[in-house]
């Protein structure tokens, strides 16, 4: 039963998106802060180079065999090669930890618990293993799937949508939060497929209203899934604690 203070949390696509819209209300200023912090941490790593004509003097094209050009083209290349390492170690070593830690917060504010910043960087000193072990998991599970046809790859994504919340609210090992959200997503893949549909455009509408719009358009989505989270969580659980109360 739910108090007057609590949102009325149903397993149901209107009822996610609406819980998102209301989450998103009342916690607006803290979760934009929130996106707008996981936007910056986790987007893709540029390198800026100013191109001047002059500085490919040497290049093949006025090729002459020197070993000055050798060099070049050497250093060019791993140098390349040095960066794109580095970005691929961020990109699996230090973004999952953000994004796990991210969904978390959403978590929290659909409990009306008062979302806690540090839980963005909580997961470096605690349960780090288990969030990278678990994002690899997912990625090389959805990867095989995708090579499978697509299909199976988009059904592995959509059940296994609960894996972050579940490592960060359950503490559960990689495998064990798998399955957990396989367990829990079932009967619901479809609705996660037509959600994940709909944020797509939300996001593209946001992105249309002059960049302005797209922060908010993923507090919202972000605020729905992890209400979808919750109530499907909450329905799971009934049961059991029903049983053991009438037992």
């Amino acid at each position: 039963m739910t108090t007057q203070n609590e949102y009325k949390l149903v397993p149901t696509f209107g009822n996610s998106f609406g819980t998102g819209w209301r989450v998103m209300l009342d916690n607006f200023l803290r979760l934009l802060i929130v996106i707008f912090v996981l936007a910056v941490l986790t987007a893709p790593m540029k390198f800026s180079y100013k191109f001047d004509p002059s500085h490919f003097n040497w290049a093949p094209w006025h090729w002459d065999g020197s070993w000055r050009e050798i060099f070049g083209l050497a250093s060019l290349g791993v140098f390349a090669m040095f960066f794109g390492f580095l970005a691929l170690l961020y990109y699996f070593l230090a973004v999952p930890v953000l994004q796990y830690g991210g969904k978390m917060i959403f978590v929290q504010a659909v409990r009306k618990i008062k979302p806690e910043f540090e839980l963005l960087i909580r997961g470096f000193w605690e349960n780090y293993l288990n969030i990278i072990l678990a994002n690899l998991l997912v990625f090389a599970l959805v990867v095989l799937g995708f090579f499978a046809l697509i299909i199976p790859g988009i059904i592995i994504a959509c059940r296994l949508a609960f894996t972050p919340y579940i490592i960060m609210d359950k503490k559960l090992d990689p495998i064990e939060a798998v399955e957990l959200s396989w367990k829990l997503t079932r009967g619901h893949g479809w609705r996660i497929f037509a959600m994940g549909l709909a944020s797509f455009f939300i996001i593209i509408f946001g992105l249309c209203l002059f960049l302005v719009g797209v922060l908010p358009a993923a507090v919202w989505v972000s605020g729905s899934f992890a209400a979808l989270y919750q109530s499907v969580l909450l329905q799971k659980e009934k049961p059991a604690v029903e049983e053991q109360v009438t037992t």
